[in-house]
């Protein structure tokens, strides 16, 4: 029986630097952005005081821009809503950081509370809605950069056509 751990086979990784990866300035993968959202969640005084509600219309804040991504930072009095959308070409990361918010999209209906994490890939579309009584606050993380956000009817893609499945079911 050999007794040889993979560290005695292998040796000290950190004997080894060009094994070692560089620690990367920004993200590159789907984990990574989700890590910084939740870094940025977590880092209160950063944000909190920027936060303004306003009562006509969604605000919203630039927090921090990278290479090919942005970060912004959004507030929801009871009531408002972003309308069912998708956006375009951008990856994204929603975070709840204060409320709940509801997201509606084709396969349903879902709450997320403080520190809920929605993932999502281009051509996501669904529509966030503030439901409750009182105020929320979120963050979202676009890569691409957030270029466009089109609006759409429920029930239809980007193109505004019935999704194969919804024309399917609907003969």
């Amino acid at each position: 029986m050999n007794s040889d751990s993979d560290l005695q086979i292998a040796g000290d990784i950190l004997e080894v630097p060009h094994l070692l990866q560089a620690p990367r300035e920004h993200p590159v993968t789907v984990a990574e952005f989700a890590g910084l959202a939740r870094s940025l969640a977590a880092e209160r005084d950063r944000w909190e005081h920027l936060v303004r509600y306003d009562a006509t219309s969604r605000w919203y804040h630039r927090l921090r821009t990278g290479p090919g991504y942005e970060v912004w930072l959004l507030s929801w009095v009871p009531g408002q809503g972003s309308g069912f959308h998708d956006h375009g070409p951008s990856s994204g990361v929603l975070t709840v950081l204060d409320g709940a918010l509801t997201e509606r999209t084709e396969r349903g209906v879902r709450v997320l509370h403080a520190g809920a994490q929605r993932v999502f890939a281009p051509g996501y579309a669904h529509e966030v809605v503030n439901d409750t009584l009182e105020p929320a606050v979120s963050l979202h993380v676009y890569y691409p950069g957030l270029t466009e956000m089109p609006m759409l009817r429920a029930g239809t893609d980007a193109t505004g056509r019935a999704p194969l499945a919804a024309a399917c079911s609907a003969q």
